[in-house]
């Protein structure tokens, strides 16, 4: 008998299998659970509400990946400095609304989601999904 049928020829199969398995299962987990996380801060809204201001900036941004992003100038009293307020829009039809009504004063809609990790959804944590002139 030589070394080689004594000590085994390496691994069985069952074994190469079960090595294959946890490394599949590994890896599915590392690609599911970012997946699943981006899922759950896109749809759930930490808040919502409204603001209305003077839509005073709206532009289309982005290196790579193009988002709507608007600046919304928020004041309470005439003559004092207003309060900039700025927010990402995703729906081409709210962006088309708020492009038309630069300059005007605007109520918008909005949810907030936190726990975003990358700019590419929007530069900021405010999703405006609805906007309506204040005459």
């Amino acid at each position: 008998m030589n070394a080689r049928n004594l000590l085994g020829s390496g691994p069985s199969s069952s074994a190469r299998g079960g090595i294959r398995a946890v490394l599949l299962l590994g890896l599915a987990v590392v690609v599911l659970v970012p997946v699943i996380y981006m899922a759950f801060v896109l749809t759930w809204s930490y808040s919502e509400g409204e603001r209305a201001g003077v839509l005073q900036k709206f532009s289309r941004k982005g290196w790579v990946f193009k988002t709507w992003e608007g600046e919304l100038a928020m004041t309470t009293v005439p003559g004092v400095a207003p309060v900039l307020w700025n927010f990402t829009v995703r729906d081409a039809k709210v962006a088309e609304s708020l492009s038309q009504a630069i300059g005007t004063h605007v109520a918008v809609h909005y949810e907030e989601h936190r726990g975003i990790p990358t700019s590419a959804f929007g530069e900021t944590t405010y999703f405006v999904n609805s906007v309506r002139t204040v005459k």
